[in-house]
């Protein structure tokens, strides 16, 4: 019976085995089938004579189209993306750009700190620049919100107003404009697409360029990327810039930028901005390229070359100016860090301003090296019996010690408190400016004059009296 039941077993588990192989070696005969379709080209499809007419017609159409690896200069007409603005995007560009760009204002102006140098360089090419001049604007890009938010905070609000006049700028496709969604928003903020590893010469860099010609201003960084190391270097600016500038119908006004701070608004890895930090920015002077343009036998040098000039040319200017943020950033943070470092000096120039003559002091109490008394040296008095008396104190408080040491100036500084001396200065200012009233009495004399009186009144007549 036992024997049986093995048996019986032994069956079920031999027909479950040829089951289980049967159900692989169809299903991977199902994988191999579909993986292993053959080519469209296969043999089984088409003759040879058929595939080798094919291959003639793909290799002259390659042959007749322009080589990726080639550089020339590809004209872009001024209607090229009239098809791409429609009534509605123009529309939506109207009511998001000066929405976005008032919000982003308010953040970096009103929860951060943005110190701004040569801002009239950018204000005077934005505003002031000649009808249908171009504008190019190149800046290192440090945060993913680098723009809108610097461009925001360099702009007053009523140029953010204006929709029409404010710039474009260039985005990846696989960063915004992965849905129907975020391609509509980005659209309505005035951002053309351009997708990675499509070369110099696809839509979105004939959609710029299309831009410029009309007069528009353009923003682009010339690096293509963020920084990785967070803001501390520049990269190498690409081709792509250098064909902005060259391409054009008229060179563009090429205006650089470069700020540090906004790694710490936008961190690496952060999902939102953070308030309370400090953007340093600095605009330089526009760049020029005459000398490129102008060169002899320009026909004759290759476009690749002069795209590799103008970019070199930025990234040399930017690397510049960046040397020159750091340091300026450098010098706000030591004075944020030491706030009363300057006290001392702002109090000396509004001592200068004091009405002295008024005090009876006069001109003098501005040198340095004056002194009102030689200095006393205490004495040792020996009486009659031999015994020694104690020295003859010149302590003074600290405030009446410091008559007796260099000038007045140097005086106050060293026993006063910077703030009272500030506070002391600005009290002579305003009874400098006080407009005197000629009443008669007391009030006519000079400090001189009243003290004179009140000497001879109270010492000196007793003393004649004795």
């Amino acid at each position: 019976m036992a024997v049986h039941r093995i048996e019986r077993a032994d069956l079920w588990k031999s027909k479950a085995r040829v089951l289980q192989l049967r159900l692989r070696e169809r299903f991977r005969v199902a994988v191999d089938r579909h993986r292993r379709r053959p080519p469209i080209f296969s043999d089984g499809y088409f003759s040879s004579t058929v595939q080798r007419w094919l291959i003639r017609f793909r290799d002259f159409r390659q042959g007749s189209l322009q080589s990726s690896s080639a550089f020339y200069r590809k004209r872009v007409s001024k209607d090229f993306t009239a098809e791409e603005d429609s009534v509605i995007i123009r529309m939506l560009q109207s009511i998001a750009v000066p929405l976005l760009g008032n919000m982003c204002h308010v953040f970096m102006n009103g929860l951060n700190h943005v110190q701004v140098y040569g801002l009239e360089k950018l204000h005077d090419a934005l505003l002031h620049r000649p009808r249908n001049k171009p504008l190019l604007t190149v800046s290192n890009h440090v945060a993913s919100v680098d723009d809108p938010f610097v461009i925001a905070s360099l702009l007053p609000p009523r140029v953010l107003l204006d929709a029409q006049n404010l710039r474009w700028t260039l985005c990846a496709t696989d960063r915004c404009f992965r849905n129907p969604v975020t391609s509509a928003f980005f659209r309505s903020v005035k951002v053309l697409p351009v997708s990675r590893g499509d070369g110099i010469y696809q839509k979105g860099m004939d959609m710029a360029i299309a831009k410029l010609n009309n007069g528009g201003w353009v923003h682009i960084f010339p690096e293509g990327s963020r920084s990785r190391d967070g803001g501390r270097t520049i990269g190498s600016s690409k081709r792509g810039v250098g064909r902005l500038v060259l391409d054009a119908d008229t060179v563009p006004i090429v205006i650089p930028f470069v700020h540090t701070g906004m790694q710490e608004i936008m961190p690496i890895g952060a999902n939102f901005p953070r308030i309370g930090k400090m953007v340093t920015v600095l605009v330089g002077d526009p760049i020029h390229f005459d000398d490129l343009l102008n060169v002899e036998g320009i026909e004759h040098i290759s476009r690749r070359k002069l795209y590799d000039a103008v970019a070199s040319r930025i990234q040399s200017r930017l690397l510049e100016l960046k040397i020159q943020v750091d340091k300026l950033a450098s010098e706000q943070l030591i004075k944020l860090q030491h706030p009363n470092a300057g006290s001392t000096e702002k109090a000396s120039d509004m001592l200068q301003q004091v009405d002295w003559d008024s005090f009876g002091l006069g001109s003098c109490a501005f040198t340095e090296d004056d002194s009102l008394e030689p200095e006393i040296q205490p004495k040792q008095n020996i009486t009659s019996q031999g015994e020694h008396q104690e020295p003859i104190s010149t302590d003074r408080s600290p405030r009446m010690g410091s008559m007796y040491e260099g000038g007045t100036i140097s005086r106050m500084h060293g026993y006063m408190d910077s703030f009272e001396l500030l506070g002391f200065a600005a009290r002579g200012v305003f009874m400098s400016l006080r407009p005197r009233i000629n009443t008669p009495g007391v009030g006519d004399a000079s400090p001189l004059r009243a003290w004179k009186l009140y000497l001879e009144a109270n010492l000196l007549r007793p003393l004649n009296a004795c």
